[in-house]
């Protein structure tokens, strides 16, 4: 019988990005999936620097590199007509931390499973059903069913990468309240270059956010903000004409609407929740990605976050003298991080989704503000790219709304955390 050091729970990012990160400690490391392969969801496809450089000591970015991964050096929010609002120039940062890389989901897993040493072994189809625990209430291993099997495995540490509805995490006993976004996010992949093709950029309109940047191998990703209904039950023509229509809204996005009418079939929709758990370990489990934190997907903050959790987990798991210290220790630091992010990215989908008119305006000079003042964009941007927790302060508030800041051409000589 193979004795595992840790078991991970889910074969996402998190749970691969875990998986690697424990194997440079040397440990052997059984990865679990439900899924006997990975889904080709249109989501987790840009990193950001914060993640890159994790990933660069891995060999990741190397291998998304040659594999085709899009260069991106700004995240720009426009107005309808493709005006710049805001940028986020990730070239002003420090050396190492200014670029972002866009590749394929599943290219971005299959380049972290590449990684993976023969001593982690990955079993699909793989369902972890429950937490096994010790007399002491202490998580020992997982109850696993397989083809119609059920087996017992045991480790000393088990990491839940299970996903927003994990399991594990209820099994714990840690609660999680999630909040749905009163608006969806459909998703489609074009051919061709997009109009900005060196950045994700984020399209304001009186309807909400169209989202859009290049993927390797010249296409395009799209995404628009919808209503719950908005397209439910649309058939080819109901949906040919709703694409049409995008050209009235974000008159900038016109040299894609015969491509978008055309990749209808890449059609995805997606649900958007955010959540964070109030706490990240009981005594034998982590909680890494997903399982533990949510946000919207406008920021691109889920994959990264993920990212950064499995490297701080390890982290603590090879400095602390036993494993309880190293749960402490990794939830200790992380937490603040995640609410940190969770905060962030609230904040920069409300600027950029809300459709009623005085918070379209309020938020629009927000927006201005931010990138009129060097300290204020900045500061957005190292916090975008995942380097530190600077948040902004109430006077910082006003600032963005028209009050004069003083401080405005002075920029913070940070280092990235």
């Amino acid at each position: 019988m193979t004795t595992w050091d840790a078991i991970v729970c889910g074969a996402g990012a998190a749970g691969l990005a875990t998986a690697r990160a424990l194997a440079d400690l040397g440990l052997r490391t059984l990865v679990l999936d439900k899924q006997r392969r990975p889904a080709p969801v249109a989501k987790g496809e840009v990193l950001q620097p914060a993640a890159l450089r994790i990933l660069t000591r891995w060999g990741v970015t190397a291998a998304l590199t040659a594999a085709g991964a899009v260069p991106l050096t700004r995240l720009t929010i426009r107005g309808p007509d493709a005006t710049p609002l805001m940028v986020f120039d990730y070239t002003t940062l420090p050396t190492g931390y200014r670029t972002l890389l866009s590749h394929d989901h599943t290219a971005i897993l299959t380049a972290l499973t590449q990684s993976l040493p023969a001593r982690t072994e990955i079993r699909r189809g793989a369902f972890a059903a429950t937490l096994l625990h010790d007399p002491t209430g202490r998580v020992t291993g997982v109850r696993v069913r397989r083809d119609g099997t059920t087996e017992d495995v045991h480790a000393p540490l088990v990491i839940a990468a299970d996903g927003m509805s994990s399991r594990l995490r209820r099994a714990a006993g840690i609660p999680l309240t999630t909040r749905a976004y009163p608006h969806r996010l459909l998703s489609f992949e074009l051919p061709g270059a997009p109009p900005e093709p060196g950045d994700v950029t984020a399209y304001r309109t009186p309807r909400g956010l169209r989202l859009v940047y290049p993927l390797p191998h010249g296409r395009t990703r799209i995404y628009v903000q919808i209503r719950p209904h908005e397209v439910r039950g649309a058939d080819h023509a109901a949906m040919t004409r709703w694409a049409a229509g995008l050209d009235h809204d974000t008159p900038a996005l016109r040299p894609l609407t015969e491509r978008l009418t055309g990749s209808l079939a890449t059609r995805q929709t997606f649900t958007l929740r955010r959540c964070t758990a109030p706490t990240l370990t009981v005594p034998g489990l982590a909680l890494v990605g997903e399982a533990a934190h949510a946000v919207h997907s406008l920021a691109a903050q889920g994959m990264n976050t993920a990212i950064c959790d499995a490297h701080t987990l390890a982290h603590h798991l090879a400095t602390a003298p036993d494993t309880d210290t190293a749960l402490a220790a990794y939830e200790a630091e992380r937490l603040p991080w995640i609410r940190h992010i969770a905060v962030m990215s609230h904040d920069a989908a409300r600027l950029v989704t809300a459709t009623g008119r005085t918070t379209r305006v309020l938020g629009r000079r927000a927006l201005r503000r931010t990138h009129h003042s060097p300290r204020l964009r900045y500061t957005a941007t190292y916090n975008l790219a995942g380097l530190g927790i600077h948040p902004f302060a109430p006077l910082d508030r006003l600032h963005q709304l028209g009050l004069p800041d003083p401080r405005a051409t002075h920029v913070p000589p940070w280092q990235p955390q």
